[in-house]
């Protein structure tokens, strides 16, 4: 299910609604947004909760508003600022290699108020205790980033990210970068791998009717068709010859109906994950 999330709303809320409206405890989503974000947000339902993991590398696209000269507890519109300093003088030409220097991959330290974990508890539950919260940084590929209007002290930009990426924290580093600091006033996700916003529907018109065939998530892996008699050993999590399969993992189908995915392992093909019911 694609869903536009707006502003305001936690994603958990959306996952909230969506369970209401299609009677259906088993659902998530393919990455959270900030309740200020707005957005793109990819909904897995009932037995596709399974297929999750392997859209998990998936790149995420963003649009939004970094503004200098001001730093933040939570590096967004948000929080409180923490420290501020002039802006002005920064010029197009250091704009310009600063955001040359974020391409690619770099350290990356998580917003203290992050749902990473710190030893078993969520990072923001520490923050909003008061207790100061150091992460660990960790290597994350931004591979596009752009600005696309500079109306200091606001900067538009457009960005396609790893996985594990908050936008906030790259926001905050390119603050940092220019010696003005920076936090991020808005924030749109466009896409999710090779979905997009322009087709997804506002959480009041969710219904049994809006939802996607699951093998979308699946669509970047090599296909095998089965036979019935393969189909039945697929149901029941039993292997099934590999034959010409490449190797790795191989999404079975019969006809047009997604049965699950499956790894090679020798001259077999094992189900790792069943989707389809018996």
């Amino acid at each position: 299910m694609l869903v536009a999330k707006p502003a305001g709303p936690t994603s958990h809320d959306i996952v909230d609604m969506a369970r209401r409206a299609l009677d259906e405890k088993r659902i998530g989503h393919l990455g959270t947004l900030d309740p200020f974000a707005k957005g793109l947000l990819v909904l897995v339902v009932g037995r596709a909760t399974r297929l999750a993991p392997f859209a998990a590398e998936w790149p995420k696209a963003y649009d939004g508003v970094i503004r200098l000269g001001a730093t933040t507890d939570t590096d967004d519109v948000t929080g409180q600022v923490v420290a501020t300093a002039p802006w002005t003088g920064i010029t197009p030409a250091q704009l310009a290699d600063v955001v040359g220097k974020f391409r690619g991959t770099y350290a990356h330290t998580p917003p203290a108020y992050s749902a990473v974990k710190v030893a078993g508890e969520r990072a923001y539950r520490r923050a909003r205790r008061g207790e100061a919260v150091a992460l660990e940084p960790r290597a994350v590929e931004i591979r596009e980033l752009e600005i696309v209007a500079a109306t200091p002290p606001d900067l538009q930009f457009r960005a396609t990210v790893g996985a594990g990426t908050y936008i906030r924290s790259l926001a905050r580093d390119m603050g940092a970068a220019l010696g003005c600091g920076a936090h991020l006033v808005a924030l749109r996700r466009t896409a999710v791998g090779p979905l997009r916003l322009e087709d997804a529907v506002p959480p009041v018109q969710v219904t049994t009717r809006t939802l996607r065939d699951a093998a979308v998530l699946v669509a970047h892996m090599p296909r095998r068709e089965v036979d019935k008699k393969e189909r039945d050993a697929v149901l029941h999590g039993r292997p099934i010859p590999a034959g010409q399969t490449a190797g790795g993992l191989t999404a079975l189908f019969a006809g047009e109906e997604l049965l699950a995915v499956a790894e090679q392992v020798g001259e077999q093909l094992k189900p790792r994950v069943v989707v389809a019911a018996d």
